[in-house]
């Protein structure tokens, strides 16, 4: 799992957010601030566990997969050994087995993949929910109009392309607010859009004769 996690959910709207209870100050400069919120959440000791959570499950689904591609192409094998000494009955039956097993390896690879996707949905969302709450208090206390995520993910431009200096970095704030040392928490590994189950029995279906 080595591709980041965060690019599967739309973290745009929650992020992004603009702190509307904030007005422009009397001087008429607007103060914007920005993060990189795919950051942030990599420093959280919570993303740490939710990775290795994340490992388990797949390393489970994984394992019932395998069995079930194993038990697949052992009967496989044995039909095209036995195949041809088979009574039409017989090779019948095989053949619709052999038809089941490899519709049961699609849906379960299928499965696997929701099932993924639900898991790290649901173990990022009290995260995502944390890491905003900070954003919000951050922003009020320090006066900012708005607080840009420089990064909007996978396959985007990010939103900030420039930034004169760190002033309005609202970073350190953050990481202030959520009680984290950025330069002492081990960085979680970057988490994977859920990978795909083993593949597809290389095999295929007996034509009936």
């Amino acid at each position: 799992m080595k591709q980041k996690l965060m690019a599967l959910l739309v973290l745009t709207t929650i992020i992004t957010t603009p702190l509307l209870a904030q007005t422009t100050p009397a001087s008429g400069l607007t103060k914007i601030g920005y993060t990189n919120v795919d950051y942030v959440i990599s420093k959280l000791p919570e993303s740490k566990v939710m990775q290795n959570q994340l490992e388990v499950t797949k390393a489970q689904l994984d394992k019932a997969l395998g069995e079930t591609y194993k038990e697949a192409q052992e009967k496989y094998e044995a039909y095209q050994k036995n195949g041809a000494n088979m009574t039409d009955v017989i090779r019948a039956d095989k053949e619709k087995e052999l038809q089941n097993l490899q519709t049961r390896i699609q849906e379960m690879q299928t499965n696997a993949q929701t099932s993924l996707q639900t898991k790290q949905q649901q173990l990022l969302e009290p995260i995502l929910t944390k890491v905003n709450n900070a954003i919000q208090e951050v922003g009020k206390e320090s006066g900012f109009l708005y607080i840009l995520n420089m990064d909007a993910g996978a396959g985007t431009t990010p939103i900030i392309l420039f930034a004169a200096s760190e002033e309005n970095n609202a970073t350190p704030l953050i990481f202030k607010k959520l009680g984290v040392d950025p330069d002492k928490v081990e960085a979680a590994a970057p988490a994977a859009t859920p990978a795909k189950p083993a593949t597809t029995p290389a095999t295929t279906t007996p034509k009936k004769k």
